[in-house]
């Protein structure tokens, strides 16, 4: 297989113009045809790799913008996650291995930051009366206080940098376009 350098005009943007870029944009087998068997890889068309990236780069910046408006309050948007979670469950409290499927990480990673929002004072473990094996992870006052002063200045970070730059419209089409991705990963988890 030879790689070809693709147009200028169907170059993926910015991080597009170098060697492995174009190479997911533009292989092409001797004969000029895309690979079409199961053994050479289904390279991204310059569409589907500007559509990638601009997946990714959305995806990086608004959880690292989110995380750094977070911080003056102590909280990542990981901690802000489980808060919310154990904030709209009755009781506030949720076993671990829902916590950690809710929030879609590991259990260990879950436990490890559980630990650090332990000592912050954000939430508590408890055993679980029916099974010995389990453990609830249990909002405290304090969390409950902090998820309620630290909501409006999240919601409003949401609001600027995501749902105001979209209309309805976007907003719909983007929830629909998102929803057989997230059915698909859900099934394969």
């Amino acid at each position: 297989m030879t790689l070809k350098q693709a147009p200028p005009g169907e170059r993926s943007g910015r991080l597009g113009d170098g060697p492995v870029a174009v190479a997911t944009t533009r292989a092409v087998n001797e004969s000029g045809e895309r690979p079409v068997n199961d053994q050479e890889p289904r390279w991204l068309s310059s569409v589907e790799q500007r559509a990638w990236r601009a997946h990714l780069a959305a995806h990086k910046l608004l959880d690292h913008r989110l995380d750094r408006e977070l911080q003056p309050f102590g909280l990542s948007v990981n901690d802000y996650e489980i808060l919310v979670n154990l904030s709209e469950i009755p009781g506030h409290r949720m076993r671990m291995s829902d916590l950690a499927e809710a929030t879609i990480q590991s259990r260990s990673r879950l436990s490890h930051q559980i630990s650090r929002m332990e000592a912050a004072g954000l939430v508590a473990r408890e055993t679980c009366a029916d099974d010995r094996r389990g453990t609830f992870a249990v909002l405290t006052e304090h969390g409950w206080a902090t998820i309620q002063k630290v909501a409006p200045h999240h919601v409003a970070g949401v609001r600027r940098h995501f749902i105001d730059l979209l209309t309805d419209e976007q907003l719909i089409e983007l929830e629909a376009a998102y929803a057989p991705v997230v059915e698909h990963l859900k099934s394969i988890r």
